[in-house]
This record gives C-alpha cells, sequence and structure tokens, in this order.
C-alpha cells in the first residue's frame, strides 16, 4: 500500500485512536470533570463533548466512505456525492471560543485535535470534489 491508501489508513487509525480517547473521557473522567465546574460552564462543557463527537463521528463516516472507494465497493462520484460529504460544517468547522480554557484540559485536549482533524479532512473533501467535477 502507498500514496493516497497509506495517508487515509494513518488518518483512519488517528480518528479511530481520538474516538476511543473520546469514549474513554465520557466514560471515566467527564463527569468528575463536570463536577467541579459551575452550571454555567458544565452546559458549555456538554456542548463541546457533543461537539467533539459530532467531529469524529462525522469524519469517520467519511473515511469509511474513502475505504470503500479504494476498495473498489463504490466509485470516486458516488463517494464525492452530498450523501457521503463531511457534513456538520457550521457546528464543526468553528474552534473553541476563548471560554474553552475554563473547561477541564482532557476536554480542552480533545477539542483542539478532533478540531484539526477535522478541518484537515474538510480540505481532503473539497479536493476529492473537486477532482471529481
Amino acid at each position: 500500500m502507498g500514496g493516497p491508501t497509506a495517508f487515509f489508513n494513518r488518518t483512519y487509525d488517528e480518528t479511530m485512536a481520538l474516538l476511543l480517547e473520546a469514549r474513554n473521557y465520557v466514560a471515566h473522567h467527564e463527569a468528575a470533570d463536570q463536577a467541579k465546574l459551575p452550571p454555567h460552564l458544565r452546559l458549555q462543557a456538554s456542548y463541546e463533548a457533543m461537539r467533539v463527537t459530532t467531529r469524529l463521528t462525522q469524519v469517520m463516516a467519511w473515511l469509511l466512505a474513502q475505504k470503500a472507494v479504494h476498495a473498489g465497493e463504490m466509485t470516486q462520484e458516488q463517494a464525492a456525492s452530498d450523501e457521503y460529504a463531511l457534513s456538520g460544517g457550521h457546528i464543526c468547522s468553528e474552534p473553541s471560543g476563548p471560554e474553552s480554557e475554563l473547561l477541564p484540559g482532557g476536554l480542552r485536549s480533545l477539542l483542539d485535535r478532533s478540531h484539526g482533524l477535522y478541518v484537515r479532512v474538510a480540505r481532503l473533501d473539497e479536493m476529492v470534489r473537486r477532482n471529481v467535477a
């Protein structure tokens, strides 16, 4: 395997690792971290945790479609359709605001890394769509 397939596999592995880390954070740390926060920050933390989840599920869905293309299970044209496009842009593409500095460190780390991954994959999605058009 070389070229684009290797790149997609690395991005897929990165996404899977981040998904597992996010799951572990929610399962083992989120409640304790949020218990220390005032109500308005608990609400913000819940919102941001959902944003991490949204980013990662959108990226994973897009990567699975690309893997299907590389495996010959669908055409690049099918994968570039709106049905398989990376979505959630208005929620996922915005970075966290300055109020996130008050959120727990584990959540901030997930926010930053999931944002970087989403932005990178959004550029890939644009490239794929442009190449098919």
